[in-house]
């Protein structure tokens, strides 16, 4: 259908808008002729990295070195005009600007000369990596105070002609003269950086095991083109920072667990005094963090079962184990019906004789509302929850990919499974958007209902972000390692098969011959192994490990997925430096490229969704054209 056009001789609302903005037929062809030779670019860089887990430290260096790819382009540009250690230099330089130069300068090695020698690499790099992008699209990425004499920069061409070569060398000096060489040189960081990610996509789990997912958000929040599917453990945070007393308690007993609490206490202002406190006096002999683990844990079997058997639509009745112990014996009895011993039956919170084990007592409730408080209280933390509303979702479908943290919940023989909820059947994309509008209705109205149901998308069998049953229980009190296998939804099987995946593309709208899965939640097994590319390619698994809790079982530091005009390739991160690193010894990351699919056609911008978008904004003109022509709208002079 085209858009735009005039009905019944009169132009329609559209067409009266695009007048007002292109009031001339000179202003509509020159617009036109914009966006016609725009589809034609190749398509921007898109990254795609995922579970995070708060790794700060990992998570900054990829940014600033957009995982690798600048040092691509610093060889590429250089090549053997400067030695390894010199591009290994200037590539730090790129990376850490400020203190790049600040370590400089504390050498009295930050001559004009080598302002005048980076300034002009630097310029040198931007335009290489500016070939792509449209001239107006490049002075968008610009830092505005500094973006009138870079553009003129780019613009020069020194070995054309000996005019431009006088004037590009003076502006040049001018620049390191008035002592601004410092500036410039980070204002051409950023537009080197920005040129080489055009979108960011982060596939889930910012939160958890990592100390710093605050300043994740913080660095991630500049970022000018990021979209994000929430994973479990974002959902998580989001529930405790709207309220869910279950998910608070959740929270703080992760951040014990892995020992991050300045995450809460420093980042998020979150005080545990009255829980460490409480928890001292009831296990004595414990240290202080392990004894508020114990309490918060105990808390948290209390509040989830409260939730589980308020609604028996979250089929989660097997997590109901506090009501099972046997305190004379030391033993719980499990869904499969055998008795399991306990690792200790002391539960000093825990009353045998009560009508209601799932109640808390009166000081529990007392420390719960209190941090409450603090969870819903805290401006950082709803900054960055409301981020993750704004740039979040369940799922992205973006240049024919799917993106997604879990799984698509499948029956055992690998068709989609039908998940029946307050008396109504869901499946597939179904199911995925019906969890997103609850999530959302959350947040925006704050229903009782929608609170509680960020409990159930954290850990629920049935959950889209979540796939799999939780033995939080077992892994806490039974020793037996056998109770602690966690069943999980067969998609997880089932993505090694091409025909699933082709399947799960269609039931999301997209085609099954040229778009992928991409998603996380489950670490890649490297070390064992395992491939993160399944089923032919058609699903890309990019959970690689940021978090060092998991780098012993995976072998490796992480994934970045770089989809470009020619294909999509891996990049798996074996180490990865930090800053101080990366400025003493001008390391780098360590990655392994892998190629996982290689296009023979270039594909340009007109065959992405912004390209679409620009097709139909030119349908629009070129009925405003004819409606110029025809005299049904008259042109301003």
């Amino acid at each position: 259908m085209v858009r735009g056009t005039a009905v019944k001789g009169r132009p329609n609302k559209v067409m009266r808008l695009l007048a007002e903005k292109y009031p001339t037929k000179e202003s509509v062809y020159e617009q036109l002729i914009y966006l016609q030779s725009r589809l034609s670019l190749p398509k921007g860089i898109e990254h795609f990295m995922s579970d995070l887990h708060g790794e700060y430290a990992s998570f900054f260096h990829i940014l600033n070195n957009c995982s690798g790819v600048i040092r691509e382009k610093v060889d590429y540009v250089f090549g053997e005009r400067l030695s390894a250690e010199e591009k290994a230099e200037f590539c730090t330089l790129i990376y850490y600007p400020k203190e790049k130069i600040e370590q400089m300068a504390s050498k009295h090695q930050n001559t004009p000369e080598w302002y005048r020698r980076n300034l002009s690499q630097l310029l040198e790099l931007s335009k290489l990596m500016s070939y792509k992008y449209p001239a107006s699209k490049v002075n968008g990425f610009i830092p505005k105070r500094y973006e009138a004499v870079i553009v003129e920069l780019m613009n020069t061409r020194p070995e054309a002609d000996n005019a431009q070569f006088v004037y590009h060398k003076r502006l040049l000096n001018t620049i390191v003269q008035i002592d601004s060489g410092a500036d410039f040189i980070e204002a051409f960081t950023v537009l080197i950086k920005r040129l080489a990610v055009d979108r960011l996509h982060i596939v889930g789990d910012f939160f958890d095991r990592g100390n710093r997912p605050d300043a994740i958000l913080n660095l991630l929040m500049k970022h000018p083109s990021v979209d994000i599917q929430w994973g479990n453990h974002d959902v998580l945070w989001m529930g405790a920072a709207l309220g869910n007393e279950a998910c608070i308690a959740t929270v703080v007993r992760n951040s014990l667990r892995y020992n991050n609490t300045d995450v809460l206490e420093r980042g998020y202002g979150i005080s545990l005094r009255p829980l460490t406190t409480f928890a001292s006096r009831i296990y004595p002999d414990a240290n202080p963090i392990k004894a508020a683990e114990k309490a918060i844990t105990m808390m948290m079997f209390k509040l989830e079962g409260q939730l589980i058997r308020q609604h028996p639509e979250y089929q989660m009745d097997s997590r109901l184990l506090l009501d099972k112990i046997d305190f004379r014996s030391s033993h719980a009895v499990l869904g499969d019906g055998k008795r399991y011993e306990l690792e200790s039956a002391y539960f000093p919170t825990l009353d045998e004789a009560a009508a209601d084990c799932y109640e808390l007592t009166e000081k529990e409730a007392a420390i719960i509302a209190d941090l409450k408080s603090y969870f819903e209280e805290s401006t950082v933390l709803r900054r960055h929850v409301d981020y993750l509303y704004q740039k979040g979702s369940l799922y992205t479908r973006y240049n024919g990919n799917l993106l997604f943290h879990g799984c698509v919940l499948l029956n055992d023989d690998g068709s989609l499974r039908t998940i029946t909820y307050k008396d109504r059947d869901f499946r597939g994309k179904g199911w995925f958007d019906y969890c997103d509008r609850l999530a959302r209705e959350a947040y925006l109205h704050h229903t009782a209902e929608a609170v509680d149901f960020m409990y159930f998308l954290w850990c629920g069998r049935l959950s889209p972000v979540s796939g799999r049953e939780f033995k939080t229980f077992e892994r806490a009190y039974i020793p037996d390692e056998s109770t602690w296998k966690e069943p999980a939804d067969p998609y997880f099987k089932y993505v090694n098969n091409e025909d699933t995946c082709a399947m799960v593309l269609q039931e999301f709208g997209l085609d099954a011959q040229k778009g992928h899965i991409i998603n996380g939640h489950v670490p890649v097994k490297v070390k064992k192994g395992e491939t993160p590319v399944k089923a032919g390619g058609k699903a890309i698994i990019i959970d690689g490990g940021f978090c060092k809790a998991y780098h012993s079982k995976t072998g490796i530091s992480g994934y970045t997925l770089i989809s470009n005009s020619r294909g999509l390739r891996l990049l798996q991160h074996q180490k990865i430096a930090d800053v101080r690193e990366a400025l003493r010894e001008n390391h780098d990351i360590e990655s392994v490229s892998e190629t996982v699919e290689l296009q023979t056609c270039r594909t340009t911008l007109g065959d992405t969704d912004e390209g679409r978008l620009i097709q139909d904004e030119i349908t629009d003109l070129y009925n405003l054209l004819l409606a110029y022509q025809n005299g049904l709208i008259k042109p301003q002079e």
